[in-house]
């Protein structure tokens, strides 16, 4: 099995640390604060919609009440209990694998990352479209409640329009680092290989495949979590209006 990399602690979010423990390259410092690397993503346009919602104000007359936040909890709640039972089913084996996809013997192909990064694919775009309509749920919300609610809704429709593509970008290439993991760890059962006896080389070939399936699954819900901050951000503000 690979060794585990030995270096300092990385600090941040869950996400980013479980992303760092699967290069043996060390993550490099960046010299860009948060404000300036926003400024680099805003183009004119969403800087001055981004203006024009800081700014703004609503008259007496524009504001309605608002359904509480505790009336879509539940929803949102039951969405991500749906979204974390498909990344369970996804990185769980079967109970009795067949030897065809944990094997790694001379005479059978190597297994590849290919099927299970279009499983990985299919649940990132099912996470992106369940909290788009979510956070767009949620906005009408606040859309309809005080001037501040209304505000922020316009906001948060900003930052989605803008944050979106860069977001959908850099999660997309977590792709790439999970099949590197997937290689090392697929060829370190290679090597390791010829001093199994026959007898054990599958359940030593399937321990690699279970170890991955469990930094793939945990990748995943920290992924989980990320998106599904603003929509915590938004239920907050409507429990609070």
């Amino acid at each position: 099995m690979a060794k585990a990399l030995q270096r300092t602690p990385l600090q941040g979010p869950a996400f980013i640390r479980l992303l760092a423990g699967l290069t043996s390259a060390a993550p490099a410092a960046s010299s860009t604060s948060l404000s300036e690397r926003l400024s680099e993503w805003l183009d004119w346009t969403r800087a001055v919609a981004l203006s024009r919602a800081l700014d703004g104000r609503r008259s007496a007359h524009d504001v309605a009440s608002s359904a509480s936040g505790d009336d879509h909890h539940e929803e949102c709640k039951r969405v991500r209990a749906v979204l974390v039972a498909r990344i369970h089913a996804m990185t769980e084996p079967a109970s009795a694998p067949p030897r065809s996809a944990t094997a790694v013997a001379k005479d059978e192909p190597a297994l590849e990352f290919g099927p299970l990064r279009e499983r990985y694919r299919d649940l990132q775009q099912s996470m992106q479209a369940e909290v788009g309509r979510l956070r767009g749920h949620l906005r009408d919300m606040l859309a309809s409640g005080s001037a501040d609610m209304a505000r922020l809704a316009e906001v948060d429709a900003v930052m989605e329009l803008t944050l979106t593509p860069r977001e959908h970008a850099l999660l997309g290439s977590v792709q790439a680092l999970l099949a590197e993991h997937f290689e090392r760890l697929r060829d370190a059962a290679v090597e390791s290989r010829d001093s199994l006896l026959p007898s054990t080389q599958a359940p030593e070939d399937a321990a690699w495949l279970g170890r991955f399936r469990q930094d793939m699954g945990d990748v995943l819900l920290a992924e989980l979590d990320i998106r599904f901050q603003p929509v915590e951000g938004l239920l907050s503000a409507l429990r609070n209006q």
